[in-house]
């Protein structure tokens, strides 16, 4: 088991980078610049959420290598043969374990670690292009079942005739935020049409907005005089109080055009937290990218919801074949990948992320000036 990865899992050079960062933060100065405070501070814990889970695996494999040393004096065969199982079996646990820690190695950004909330439009293809909303609506909920993470409906739109016209959700989990931004983008679907009676083949696109849940201190301002806020009756199956009273609501931010919505919790007070929450996320998002001097907003570079800007493709017809544009990572068993196996996926472009970021980037001690 290689603990080092090709780099990218440095054990020793992220305890050197944590040790200069606790050095910074025992000086006397360290809170004269409270913003720069918070972001050491949000490094170290970042490097300590990886190197405390390894010493965790480096001790598995210890009491592993002493078992192992005992099971070999050991002069009863079948007592030896149970150790030898018992250490095979414990070290594929770990091999899980630190395919795992690897990812979430990968993990440097400030708000990967936070939950996070994904936002679904279908694109162009009409009745198609909802329908295809409503299955990667499903494919990223049994994602989200699988890695333990825990989906909250905010805010749904129903198609005309069948599907989604978009649907905005919560997910809840460690590195929430660090797996799904990965998603980001355009998503094409290539398949036999079951809404055309001539069976034609259809292409339809939807896309996938991923922003991080902030913490309360976050400095996000927003202002009462900016917002407008509406309140609706919400849709849904109905019950006691769904369909009864007005208690969904949506929040326009005037300055930006950036409008919200929650409709799914029995009170418009609860719903409007939930918005607000959902409000004061997209605009730290689109702050970041103002600075950036990118006016994608939300989309990373997927630009308008059609033909040429996908960053995946999946096909149904006249073969099967999943295919991820930016790392070429392809897989034959798109059904699979429908049923929200996507860690290839996933991987493959954090990797590549991390890889183009090294090669961009000029060499540091990986401390934020």
């Amino acid at each position: 088991m290689s603990w080092r990865c090709g780099g990218i899992f440095d054990v020793a050079s992220r305890e050197k980078v944590l040790a200069e960062l606790e050095v910074r933060m025992a000086a006397a100065d360290f809170w004269n610049n409270q913003t720069a405070a918070r972001g050491i501070i949000d490094q170290a814990n970042a490097q300590r959420a990886v190197l405390n889970p390894f010493k965790v695996l480096q001790s598995g494999l210890d009491d592993n290598r002493t078992l192992l040393e005992l099971a070999e004096s050991e002069p009863d065969e079948a007592q030896r043969q149970s150790t030898w199982d018992m250490i095979a079996q414990d070290l594929g646990r770990l091999e899980t374990a630190f395919r795992k820690l690897e990812i979430e190695s990968l993990f440097d950004g400030r708000l990967d670690r936070h939950n996070a909330f994904l936002s679904l439009h279908a694109g162009a293809g009409g009745t198609e292009a909802c329908d295809w909303t409503e299955m990667l609506y499903r494919m990223y909920r049994r994602y989200c079942e699988e890695h333990g993470f825990e989906v909250s409906l905010l805010d749904i739109l129903p198609g005309e005739e069948a599907g989604l016209k978009n649907v905005t959700f919560a997910v809840t989990g460690d590195c929430a935020y660090g797996y799904l931004s990965a998603e980001r983008g355009v998503h094409r679907l290539v398949r036999i049409s079951p809404f055309d009676t001539n069976k034609r083949r259809h292409t339809s696109f939807a896309s996938l907005d991923v922003v991080a849940e902030l913490d309360d201190d976050a400095e996000v301002e927003i202002k009462d005089d900016d917002l407008r806020v509406d309140t609706y009756r919400s849709g849904g199956a109905g019950g006691q109080h769904v369909n009864k009273t007005d208690s969904a609501v949506r929040l326009t931010h005037l300055p930006t055009g950036i409008v919200v919505a929650c409709q799914t919790e029995r009170s418009q007070h609860a719903n409007r937290t939930r918005a607000l929450k959902l409000l004061r996320a997209r605009l730290y998002e689109w702050t970041q990218d103002q600075k950036r001097r990118e006016m994608e907003k939300f989309y990373g570079e997927k630009g308008e919801i059609a033909w040429g800007r996908q960053i995946r493709s999946y096909v149904l017809q006249p073969y099967t074949m999943a295919k991820d544009h930016r790392t070429d990572v392809e897989i034959g068993n798109v059904m699979g990948v429908l049923e929200g196996h996507l860690d290839p996926f996933i991987e493959a472009y954090l990797k590549f992320k991390r890889s183009s970021a090294t090669v961009e980037s000029k060499p540091s001690s990986g401390i934020l000036e």
